[in-house]
């Protein structure tokens, strides 16, 4: 199946080389391209996109409110949001994560990196930038939840095979590798994360990542 990109960026230049290398993939195309949050919303609605790459910083509607309207109209369920930073420590990583943002990158990254992580995000999974990873972790530890975002359940109803899985999804294993550490088969890891979303109602994997930090069930610097 062909992905179908919503570029959101307010740089004409920036927009312009994603829609090239995004039409330049046999498996992708651009279905439209937004130059604020409000736009992106619109385009949303009415392009049909699979996937949208977001800036975070854009006038009329930054990339975070846009992220939680997209992520609140249930008619967009299944769209994806993958968010896009130009520095590792931007202050807002954590508020598009909790927005709905399925992961993020910034913008300094290889080409090749930017397709593989629509394709990663586009295929439900969640994508955390390598390079930020623990400085997000401690930052969602001491930024409070303000409470815009939809609740998410913590892990105590989670029987503890979950709970090791949710553990081995928030140190950034895929289900592959899960199946590996715990001696099960991908099938089986993977219904173990379905479950785990279900209980907590986590709308993808980046979710399950801020909650098993929040709670405690991981602590940074042991991933």
């Amino acid at each position: 199946m062909t992905i179908r990109v919503l570029l959101a960026d307010d740089q004409n230049l920036v927009r312009a080389s994603f829609a090239m290398l995004v039409s330049s993939a046999g498996d992708m195309e651009v279905v439209a391209e937004a130059g604020t949050g409000r736009e992106a919303v619109a385009l949303a609605r009415s392009a049909r996109a699979d996937l949208i790459v977001m800036d975070i910083r854009m006038p009329d509607l930054d990339g975070i409110e846009a992220t939680r309207l997209i992520a609140a109209d249930e008619d967009l369920a299944g769209v994806k949001v993958l968010v896009l930073t130009t520095y590792e420590t931007d202050e807002h990583v954590v508020e598009a994560l909790r927005a709905g943002a399925s992961g993020f990158l910034v913008k300094d990254i290889r080409p090749a990196e930017l397709l593989d992580a629509i394709r990663t995000v586009a295929a439900g999974e969640s994508l955390l930038s390598p390079g930020p990873t623990s400085r997000l972790i401690a930052r969602i530890l001491r930024t409070p939840n303000t409470g815009t975002t939809p609740a998410v359940g913590g892990p105590s109803g989670l029987s503890e095979r979950e709970r090791q899985v949710l553990a081995l999804v928030a140190r950034g294993l895929n289900n592959a590798e899960i199946a590996d550490a715990l001696g099960l088969s991908p099938l089986t890891a993977k219904t173990h994360v379905s479950r785990i979303m279900g209980k907590l109602g986590a709308r993808d994997r980046a979710q399950l990542v801020i909650v098993a930090y929040e709670s405690g069930l991981v602590i940074p610097g042991t991933v």
